[in-house]
């Protein structure tokens, strides 16, 4: 019996589209889940990692072999919910520990409807999908799993390559947002003096993105994924932020066309993983699926112009295509 386990354990199992089978405990709650399979190499985080829309129809897999220390608590959130497809770790440690843990990562998932398992190796399974890229899979959670049943539940996703997910995940209406940073003692604040008006399409957008426009004196008015460039303007915005998001970014059309006009505009206009790739269609270039994405919090970022070096927390799994970009764009 794993060490996370002091009582009854329910098994479950993981599939890969490969023919990988992995089998564990569930810490989450019963049933199955399909998805992209990929891993995170993030040692911290795993509350903003699950409820990041971006991981939409993903199940997230994360490297560092100790999750659930500090537990879950109502503030650490991206979204309004958990938006992995599920999660897969080595050891969920018994004891949660922290001044701010109202909730055990265990009882967090199983509150979310969400599956989970732990207890396999996930070095192997990372260097499957490093070496082979990320792929179907899937996890069957109960008394009844079977590897037959998660192996043909695997193979039954389509893989996320022409998935329009942003419009799934956005918002269904606009709203503003003034909440700001979170401080010890604090909590977070509010914007209430803005000096700057940022209009923000949702294609999945993370709550610290619109905190951090707040904070640095943005009014911050969110607006749909399909929001045409017409409602953007009708709000007289200094600038448009594109947020990240799930999914391709191909299909996206209803973002490309808005994206095009704004920037013809001249509109000052920017945007975030999913969002960054929309600004690149809308300029004529492509987009390409990357063998395993870019899931972290330590990814080394330079910039061309300064030679600065910045470490940043990436999760995509397309990218814009460099040779495809026109004259009056570059990377």
């Amino acid at each position: 019996m794993p060490p996370f386990f002091s009582g009854h354990t329910t098994p479950a199992i993981l599939a890969l589209a490969d023919g990988s089978i992995f089998q564990g405990f569930s810490i989450g709650a019963l049933g199955q889940t399909t998805g992209e399979v990929v891993f995170n190499t993030a040692m911290t985080g795993y509350q903003e990692i699950l409820t990041d829309p971006s991981y939409s129809r993903q199940i997230v897999t994360l490297t560092y072999p100790h999750i659930g220390n500090t537990g879950v608590n109502p503030e650490d959130v991206e979204s309004f919910r958990i938006h992995a497809a599920g999660l897969i770790i080595r050891d969920l440690p018994l004891l949660a520990s922290n001044f701010r843990s109202t909730q055990s990562l265990s009882d967090y998932l199983k509150s979310e409807n969400v599956v989970g398992i732990a207890g396999i190796d996930t070095r192997k399974l990372t260097r499957i999908l490093r070496e082979k890229g990320a792929q179907s899979g899937a996890i069957v959670a109960g008394a009844d799993a079977t590897a037959a049943k998660a192996l043909e539940l695997a193979n039954s996703f389509p893989g996320l390559a022409g998935m329009d997910l942003a419009k799934v995940v956005s918002t269904a209406t606009a709203y503003e947002w003034t909440e700001t940073e979170w401080t010890l003692g604090d909590g977070y604040g509010q914007q209430t003096k803005p000096k700057f008006h940022v209009v923000a399409f949702d294609y999945g957008v993370k709550f610290n993105i619109l905190r951090m426009l707040a904070a640095r004196g943005c009014k911050v008015t969110v607006l749909p994924a399909q929001a045409s460039a017409a409602d953007a303007l009708a709000l007289n915005p200094d600038g448009i932020f594109l947020s990240n998001g799930p999914g391709d970014p191909e299909p996206c059309d209803y973002a490309i066309a808005a994206t095009r006009e704004l920037i013809e505009r001249g509109i000052p206009t920017f945007g975030i993983c999913l969002g960054q790739q929309i600004m690149a269609l809308a300029s004529g270039a492509k987009t390409m699926k990357m063998k395993f994405g870019h899931h972290g919090a330590n990814h080394p970022v330079q910039d061309l112009d300064t030679k600065q070096v910045m470490i940043t927390s990436q999760n995509h799994g397309f990218a814009v295509d460099v040779t495809s970009l026109p004259a009056n764009c570059r990377v």
